[in-house]
């Protein structure tokens, strides 16, 4: 993983030399796993450095002075500034690395073995939120391939479900309603209609000749069996025009430790803007601009305008450089970047590998 593609790296603020950088580091590493603040006492057991706690305190001061720890009671120890935080996330972060065992266990995970495309995006989500004790997200963007084939079949009494394969063999399954009473050769001769003309159309090339036949009524098909014609695309319409799909999975564990009323309400409004189609397509171009992982530290993603919160995202690939989806995940600004970084890298690699 390039660290050098998550973000531009900052100059080093005055003062900040070795001393200083093991002590904002240490603070760091003691906010991610406790989230308190962390006193010059406590620094001067826990540092490999000699130090007194007199002379962590002076250096302490000097990294409130630079902006890069605060502190949030006047008798209390520092916790880091959302700079200060970026700073270690840049500079000062050891990256852990994912054992063979880590790895083959996302890559079984996400095998697809006659999922849908869609099964197999919402257990990555799940999987990232699990490994990551945060909120998972995956994008997946609006699809521009051919259609290979498409099927309808029956669920039960105003149901079916529609089949679609891709031409590079993904499969996605919707369920629509249909008209009371269908009998089941009508759906066979939808299918039929549809596959007669799709002659490596891509979806939305399909949608309008298809509309254009119902139209016109070009279509020799009964009204019953037109219908569910129109049905079977417009699922797809609605979704697409959102410009793609995006699952989220692990939304309680924002909330698992939140108690006070304005952090519900900060992290209730991060769900809303999630489900917009303008924050989705932000999502999919931030990860378009990049070759590797990014980190956006409070709202330096410029998609949430909210302090506090953190996204770690990497794009997915295919081997032809072909963005197939954005991973993710979203949590506290304490989320531990270390772990992180390298389950998002991998799985973002590892969807792009069987998505390619």
């Amino acid at each position: 993983m390039d660290i050098g593609v998550l973000s531009s790296r900052p100059a080093l603020p005055p003062g900040l030399d070795a001393r200083s950088a093991a002590i904002l580091r240490e603070i760091v590493e003691q906010y991610v796993e406790t989230g308190d603040p962390v006193g010059s006492r406590t620094m001067s057991r826990r540092l490999p450095l000699s130090l007194s706690p007199a002379t962590i305190r002076n250096i302490m001061a000097d990294l409130t002075e630079a902006g890069l720890l605060f502190s949030p009671h006047t008798s209390a120890g520092r916790l880091p500034t959302e700079k200060g935080v970026r700073l270690f996330v840049d500079g000062l972060l050891q990256f852990g690395s994912l054992s063979e065992e880590e790895r083959e266990t996302i890559t079984r995970a996400l095998e697809v073995r006659g999922r849908s495309l869609q099964d197999m995006l919402g257990e990555a989500s799940l999987m990232l939120s699990g490994l990551s004790s945060a909120a998972g997200l995956v994008l997946a963007p609006k699809s521009d391939g051919t259609i290979k084939h498409i099927e309808f079949v029956a669920l039960g009494p105003g149901r079916a479900l529609v089949i679609l394969v891709g031409s590079d063999g993904q499969v996605e399954n919707r369920v629509i309603e249909i008209p009371s009473g269908l009998p089941p050769s009508a759906l066979v001769e939808a299918g039929n209609y549809l596959n007669a003309h799709l002659s490596g159309r891509t979806l939305d090339i399909l949608r309008d000749k298809v509309s254009g036949d119902i139209a016109a009524n070009r279509t020799e098909l009964d009204q019953l069996t037109t219908e569910v014609v129109a049905s079977g695309l417009a699922t797809w319409s609605d979704a697409e025009e959102r410009g793609g799909t995006l699952f989220i999975r692990g939304q309680a564990r924002l909330l698992s430790d939140v108690t006070e009323i304005e952090r519900l309400s900060t992290i209730q409004m991060l769900f809303d803007r999630l489900e917009t189609q303008e924050t989705m397509l932000r999502l999919l171009d931030l990860a378009c601009e990049s070759e590797g992982v990014r980190i956006f530290i409070g709202a330096e993603s410029g998609l949430f305008g909210m302090a506090g919160m953190s996204v770690v995202m990497a794009p997915a690939r295919t081997d032809s450089n072909r963005i197939v989806g954005a991973i993710g995940v979203i949590g506290p600004t304490r989320i531990n970047y270390g772990r992180i970084i390298p389950v998002v890298d991998y799985t973002a690699r590892v969807i792009g590998r069987m998505l390619g």
